[in-house]
């Protein structure tokens, strides 16, 4: 079992599943279509919305257009109402970027928040209190800032040259320690290396898990391929961030206090208890073809020894033209039309499935493909979310809620049988490409999905650097 305190990376907030795409978020409020009539401004509220917008940078928001020299109060109220909404739930709506979007959103009532901070003559007190005041938004906006306002080092700031030779095994060159820092960035070294001018046999091992992870050659010669993944600018590095502050405004600024959040961009999980995190660790998420999507679901009940019922993508793309040698090995049999796989070591689901409501079929799981969790890049599935020693996790779940007797007697039956929570746990299935290291620092991490374009397209961005791997599924599963 995986220990229940500590990490290298804790994530900075803070499935298709296995089957079809979903629906919009029937929570979700549109953001800045509200329109109020015409409200009493004084100069003093109107200097107040202009030094407000004026200072956007701070929320990363400052490549979006908004107005505050208009004169009439109409117009004024409009524009209040619309840098509002993008700090209370967002600039963007994450539901009509993705095709699945289920996770809660604030909607707090602009209009009479407005009308109570023109009345009080404190409309930048009301602008200030509507985006996340949690540490990590914070720690986000002071990094934009200095990304965007001041010069940085030299060894973050000044791009690794592309001097036109590669970098060979066993080479000296001056390049290699900025290389090793964003190796460790992307977690392909470990934090506690000390980079030198020499491309040691560590470093080459890393860079060649880099190409596989990225398509390319995996020689372990540093070109301009391997340098393109290498180098983010930082410009690149304030998009990531401005997203990811984006990101965090759409999220409830209360979230449950004992929750699971599933990071899918570092396929990463993080079990909060009280308020407080207890365990966090590695999962195996989609691939860029097969994306876990970004829900909300709870988790009501553990099923041990469990059945999986092949889902007919899967089915028809993968196993109809295995014969029934194949079924036989793998322990599936025909039921009604499926094919479904019996309860035992080599189920796809493992020995313990999550089970969560919602309409998608979506649910955590354990199995047999242990080798994956070894992997740096691990959008490896169908769909939904494997979970390393998800035994272990079982276990301290069943021992939280109270139900391990019966969880223990649910998995000797050897057959799929159910232990129902006495309360349901929330799992939050999110996005997002930036992490905080040990020192509280954000690094960025790649874009497994592309998805970081979308939103910085829609915040004013021009295009940017995604990080996308490619990858294969090994196995059947979901």
């Amino acid at each position: 079992m995986q220990k229940r305190m500590g990490t290298s990376l804790v994530l900075a907030m803070m499935l298709a599943g296995c089957s079809g795409q979903g629906t919009a978020d029937r929570n979700a409020s549109a953001p800045a279509k509200e329109q109020a009539g015409p409200a009493q401004w004084s100069d003093k509220t109107r200097s107040q919305l202009r030094e407000a917008i004026d200072a956007r940078a701070a929320h990363g928001l400052d490549h979006m257009p908004f107005d505050a020299s208009v004169s009439d109060d109409a117009a004024l109220t409009t524009q209040a109402l619309r840098y509002a909404a993008a700090l209370a739930r967002g600039a963007t709506d994450p539901t009509k970027l993705y095709d699945v979007y289920t996770v809660p959103r604030p909607s707090p009532d602009l209009k009479a928040g407005l009308a109570a901070a023109l009345k009080a003559g404190d409309l930048a007190g009301w602008l200030n209190g509507l985006a996340p005041q949690d540490a990590n938004y914070k720690k986000l906006s002071a990094a934009y800032l200095k990304l965007v306002r001041q010069p940085q080092p030299q060894d973050s700031a000044t791009p690794i040259v592309d001097s036109g030779e590669a970098i060979k095994p066993g080479a000296n060159d001056p390049r290699l320690p900025a290389i090793a820092r964003e190796l460790v960035i992307l977690d392909y070294l470990p934090r506690d290396i000390a980079p030198g001018a020499t491309y040691t046999p560590q470093m080459v091992a890393a860079v060649r898990q880099m190409q596989a992870d990225y398509g390319m050659k995996p020689d372990g010669v540093i070109g301009d391929e391997a340098l393109a993944i290498l180098n983010m600018s930082d410009a690149d590095r304030a998009r990531a961030v401005a997203i990811a502050m984006e990101r965090l405004r759409w999220l409830e600024r209360t979230p449950p206090a004992t929750r699971i959040d599933v990071n899918i961009a570092a396929a990463r999980l993080t079990y909060w208890r009280d308020g407080k995190i207890v365990d966090s660790r590695k999962v195996v998420v989609g691939e860029p073809d097969t994306e876990t999507p970004q829900l909300s679901s709870p988790i009501f009940r553990l099923v041990a020894n469990p059945t999986w019922t092949v889902p007919r993508s899967i089915q028809e793309k993968e196993i109809a033209r295995k014969g029934a040698g194949y079924l036989k090995a793998n322990n599936m049999v025909w039921k009604d039309g499926w094919i479904v796989q019996q309860p035992g070591p080599k189920n796809s689901l493992g020995l313990v499935k999550f089970d969560m409501q919602n309409d998608h079929a979506i649910y955590l799981h354990d199995t047999p493909a242990k080798v994956m969790f070894g992997m740096v890049q691990r959008q490896r599935s169908h769909g939904c979310v494997r979970v390393d020693d998800a035994l272990g996790f079982a276990e301290m779940l069943a021992r939280d809620e109270g139900v391990l007797d019966q969880w223990h007697q649910a998995r000797q039956t050897g057959k799929e049988s159910f232990v129902k929570l006495p309360r349901q746990i929330p799992v939050r299935l999110l996005y997002q490409t930036v992490l905080f290291d040990d020192d509280g620092e954000p690094i960025v991490r790649n874009d497994p999905y592309g998805w970081d374009d979308r939103i910085g397209s829609a915040l004013g961005f021009k295009a940017g650097k995604a990080l996308r791997v490619q990858t294969g599924a090994a196995d059947v599963g979901p």
